[in-house]
């Protein structure tokens, strides 16, 4: 299993939402699921990200703070993403778990051993109440503890070179037969800062202290990939793939370059669009088209799909004529599923081609496939 594809779900930041109320940030969780499934594979666990200046400031706030820790809050806020219902039998994890940090720490003293990263003495702006670290854009007051007063202050930190590594993010790093180049994606990544500071002051993360750098941690943007890689290593896929929006892969695509390699294994992404869930929950959709009886068909697995083809976003007035392809084809699926057609979208669905997803005859051999108890896609695997 080591060369096979597996999806896997950008980490999604734990703030201050629940997944029945913002349905969308389940999006690239739904979409790995539904292609791993049609693959053939175990499900994987949903990935979150933990390590968020939001979260620090929302610990320091808490009134339990003394008796309720930052692990702790994190879980029981994952927890409660999910209700009403349970959390997904595939399990969570967190750019903070244990194995996670170990891997963070290997990459990062190997990538520092091989000159890719290196420690270097520059200047800093800090809080001059809180001693956090402002980025060389921010102005106004501390984002950490809302002081107005800052000071330039010298500090060693961790620092990524992209001009000595090439191209940050190039057309082999997007998992996606058949769909066009992303190009912008290339040139917001290319006009980085040519040093790009990977240390951030943070109270939660991966303690970068074992280098020198006390009270600092692994920058976040890093961190995702790290986490990708470490569900990678323990569902024994040397082809991870990252599901994640065009706007997120702009935002941590260049910081996570040096780590979307470890041994033999690489991280590609998958991108996607956003779904219009507002327009999608309407009943009044699905009575006009008499399609009540696929509503979480559609949301759920149908949706997400589509995100992967329509990576500009599914926007409301796409909705209605996908639902009744989805009705069409739901109504027209094969009793069991051709094999060649079978092997034929398993094949695509590998190579990142979602073309198929508007493909009448492909869609209803998938639609089949998942109904199969003995199959894949049996109707017992849940969605978050």
């Amino acid at each position: 299993m080591r060369n096979s594809i597996a999806y896997f779900n950008g980490p999604v930041q734990n703030g201050d939402f629940t997944l029945a109320e913002r349905p969308g940030k389940a999006t690239g969780m739904r979409l790995a699921e539904a292609l791993n499934a049609l693959l053939g594979r175990v499900p994987v666990p949903h990935l979150w990200n933990t390590v968020t200046l939001t979260g620090d400031v929302r610990q320091r706030r808490a009134g339990d703070r003394t008796t309720v820790d930052r692990m702790q809050r994190e879980k029981e806020t994952l927890v409660a993403k999910y209700a009403p219902g349970p959390t997904p039998a595939c399990g969570l994890r967190t750019d903070m778990d244990h194995q996670v940090v170990r891997l963070a720490g290997e990459m990062t003293r190997g990538l520092l051993a091989d000159g890719t990263l290196t420690v270097r003495d520059l200047p800093v702006r800090l809080c001059t109440r809180c001693g956090h670290m402002a980025g060389a854009g921010t102005a106004g007051d501390c984002r950490s503890c809302g002081h107005g007063g800052s000071r330039v202050a010298r500090r060693s930190l961790l620092v990524f070179d992209r001009t000595a590594h090439g191209p940050v993010l190039g057309r082999d790093d997007v998992h996606a037969t058949g769909a066009r180049v992303p190009s912008h994606l290339f040139t917001v990544a290319h006009h980085v800062p040519r040093l790009l500071v990977l240390s951030r002051t943070r109270s939660h993360g991966v303690d970068l202290a074992p280098l020198g750098l006390e009270g600092m941690v692994l920058d976040p943007r890093a961190g995702l990939h790290v986490a990708v890689l470490a569900a990678a290593g323990e569902f024994g896929t040397g082809r991870p793939v990252m599901t994640v929006t065009e706007n997120a892969a702009a935002n941590v695509a260049a910081y996570g370059a040096p780590f979307r390699r470890h041994g033999p294994t690489r991280l590609r992404y998958l991108l996607h669009g956003k779904v219009s869930y507002e327009t999608a929950a309407s009943d009044r959709l699905y009575e006009v088209h008499r399609a009540q009886a696929v509503k979480a068909l559609f949301t759920d697995w149908y949706l997400p799909l589509c995100a992967a083809r329509e990576r500009a976003g599914i926007s409301a007035v796409r909705i209605p004529a996908l639902l009744k392809l989805l009705r069409r084809a739901h109504l027209a699926r094969p009793t069991t599923p051709p094999g060649d057609l079978l092997t034929d979208l398993r094949h695509r669905v590998a190579a990142g081609d979602m073309r198929w997803v508007t493909d009448v005859r492909a869609l209803g051999c998938a639609l089949s496939d998942r109904e199969d108890t003995s199959g894949p896609m049996g109707p017992t695997r849940g969605a978050p």
